[in-house]
């Protein structure tokens, strides 16, 4: 059971998403907070495995809750969910530690499956959200070209270029015929030899290669 903390100064908003995540079999809402001052003291109260949070809210904004509650907990799973998916807030999220982020327009099933792949150590982002941190990384490498360390395998490379694409892990495993446990182990080769810290890093380098 996937247990998830909401978070967002919107009653109604609060109430439609934990609507959605109990009508799921595998989730269940343990905490709700409408501030990021909250959402850190629940955080600490009810040890969600997934935080789904706003970013605009009074008290303590989500970037700064973010912030805080990776501070504490490294290995926290935030989400973001926000109106808003411009660089100026896109940015600082994944800066604060930010393991997703997703728009608020977003299908409910792709928010579920969000949530999902976050409790599972992947990162979630809308594709509007991917695009524009692939076109950023793009740019990026036209000015600075990145060089891939030679330690890659051929089926390293492969798995770099889908996660670069936005594919889950399931879904790479099923793209190259391998089981998913294998899929996770080049994940964790790839952080390790690329001295990559998350899967987003992942999506940016295989951008920055030409691989994506």
């Amino acid at each position: 059971m996937i247990r998830v903390l909401l978070v967002d100064d919107q009653r109604l908003v609060r109430a439609g998403l934990r609507m959605l995540c109990e009508s799921a079999p595998d989730m269940e809402v343990v905490g709700e907070a409408d501030n990021g001052q909250q959402a850190i003291r629940l955080f600490e109260q009810v040890s969600p495995d997934v935080v789904v949070m706003d970013l605009r809210m009074p008290v303590v904004d989500g970037v700064t809750a973010t912030t805080r509650i990776r501070a504490a907990h490294p290995a926290a799973r935030v989400v973001v969910l926000t109106t808003f998916d411009d660089d100026d807030h896109l940015y600082p999220a994944l800066a604060a530690g930010a393991t997703g982020f997703l728009v608020k327009d977003a299908a409910p099933d792709d928010l579920l499956d969000g949530i999902r792949r976050a409790a599972a150590g992947e990162s979630p982002f809308s594709p509007t959200v991917l695009k524009r941190l692939v076109d950023h990384a793009v740019r990026a490498h036209a000015e600075t070209p990145t060089v891939l360390p030679e330690s890659l395998t051929t089926r390293e490379r492969d798995v770099l270029a889908l996660i670069g694409a936005g594919l889950s892990n399931r879904e790479i495993a099923d793209r190259l015929h391998l089981g998913v446990t294998t899929v996770k182990t080049h994940v964790a080769n790839l952080m390790t030899k690329t001295g990559s810290p998350n899967r987003v890093r992942l999506a940016l380098l295989a951008a920055e290669s030409d691989l994506s």
